[in-house]
């Protein structure tokens, strides 16, 4: 009797058993169906779009269209912060710990904080594969190459096939909307001219080596599909910065150009300079065109979580008339002084590392470029707050300490300079792969 109850027993749990299965399965293939045809649907609403050869609906698309269907279907917007990696830099903890970052790279795009942090680039755009590093023609262009991407009138989120160095024969003249993302190749921008964003609005530049920029121009370069003209001599900076706004140019590694590394003038406003590393250059950045130039009033830049390492002498920055955050920074090596400006300047230095050099003549961080009679600088408002001061480096305040002036050269929260080596300890071109975190 007992041995026949038991059976009853397993006979009733056993077909409970495949009745709950059997369910799961249908549900399971209903979903697979609705999925199927959702994929479909947006599939077909998208064939519609603006298509080139080189632009693809993802990066992945090159070697496989099923993938980059599924790509294109996760449409829900990333939230800052979603992915921490509890490192204390905001700008990286919102998008660096996911593993799955080729496929969302557009989250890049809403992690820029600081004066540059509506800065959307290319993300509401299509991806474009750059394929070939070759730069034959200014005016006419080969698509395939950066310069065909970069003067396209959509926007557009630009990535590279494979690693690769790319010499420009003239100025990289760039349009509206786009983004420079150099995560997943090692991309250089070498022995030849280099970048110029000259009145346009949202870049992005991520991810790229920009090196040994020369004098370029008395040449035409085409800007945009339409429209191509006469480019005098160009002065050889990394990055040229020109009337121009919402631009963040991050993770960058930048070096030995015949100018600037970095030049914003003539009224360049809404800029983040963050996560780069500079090294062995002289005058590494300018903010502001010139004394006389009073349109640079509006100018306001956030420089956040740099590196300023080895074989740099002055200007990082150099600024003139507008607005400058300078914040959680680490400066460790500097020739003749780290920080400079005239035309009156509003400078807010906050929880930076400020590591001087041996030569006890170049201790100071700051330098008012006045005549040496002038003590017009005494009203500028130039202050240190919470920076850490090493090998007798100094910062030499002035002004009075007007909360407008400070309020308008304030753009995110400082933390405090004991943590600036965790800060920028990924400053420069990160090394990111396929399923692993950058």
């Amino acid at each position: 009797m007992a041995v026949s109850l038991r059976l009853i027993s397993l006979s009733v749990f056993l077909t409970a058993l495949l009745f709950v299965n059997a369910i799961a399965r249908s549900e399971s293939s209903e979903e697979s169906r609705q999925l199927k045809s959702l994929t479909n649907s947006t599939t077909a609403e998208r064939l519609e779009e603006f298509k080139h050869e080189d632009a693809v609906d993802d990066p992945e698309a090159v070697a496989a269209w099923s993938i980059c269907k599924a790509i294109r279907n996760n449409t829900d917007r990333r939230k800052l912060g979603f992915f921490s990696c509890g490192t204390g830099n905001p700008m990286d903890d919102c998008w660096r710990c996911d593993r799955n970052w080729m496929r969302n790279r557009r989250r890049l795009a809403d992690c820029a904080i600081g004066f540059g942090r509506n800065a959307v680039g290319g993300r509401d755009g299509r991806y474009y594969v750059v394929s070939d590093p070759g730069d034959d023609d200014p005016v006419n262009p080969r698509p395939g190459t950066l310069r065909h991407a970069v003067i396209q009138d959509r926007p557009l989120w630009i990535v590279f096939k494979r690693d690769m160095v790319i010499t420009l024969k003239q100025e990289l003249i760039m349009n509206s909307f786009k983004t420079i993302d150099g995560r997943g190749a090692n991309v250089h921008i070498a022995n030849g001219a280099c970048i110029t964003i000259q009145f346009v609005t949202n870049i992005i530049i991520h991810g790229l080596h920009i090196h040994d920029c020369k004098r370029t121009g008395n040449a035409m370069v085409r800007s945009s599909p339409s429209h191509y003209g006469w480019r005098t001599m160009a002065d050889g900076d990394g990055i040229s910065i020109f009337g121009a706004s919402h631009i963040w140019i991050d993770h960058n590694s930048l070096s030995s150009c015949s100018d600037g590394l970095i030049d914003a003038i003539m009224g360049s406003t809404a800029i983040t300079i963050s996560n780069n590393y500079f090294t062995h250059h002289n005058e590494v950045m300018l903010l502001g065109h010139s004394d006389s130039y009073i349109r640079d009033r509006v100018m306001q830049v956030t420089i956040a979580y740099n590196h300023f390492g080895e074989g740099l002498i002055q200007r990082m920055p150099r600024c003139r008339h507008g607005y400058f955050h300078v914040v959680n920074n680490d400066y460790t090596s500097w020739e003749m002084y780290a920080i400079g400006g005239s035309a009156n300047p509003t400078i807010n230095s906050q929880g930076n590392r400020y590591l001087a050099p041996t030569n006890p003549f170049a201790k100071e961080v700051t330098k008012r470029v006045v005549n040496p009679s002038d003590n017009i600088w005494r009203h500028w408002n130039w202050r240190s707050e919470g920076d850490l001061m090493l090998n007798g480096a100094y910062f030499t305040p002035s002004g009075r300490g007007a909360g407008a002036s400070y309020a308008r050269a304030s753009s995110l929260a400082a933390k405090s300079s004991s943590l600036v080596a965790t800060l920028t300890s990924g400053a420069g071109v990160l090394r990111c792969r396929r399923g692993v975190q950058c």
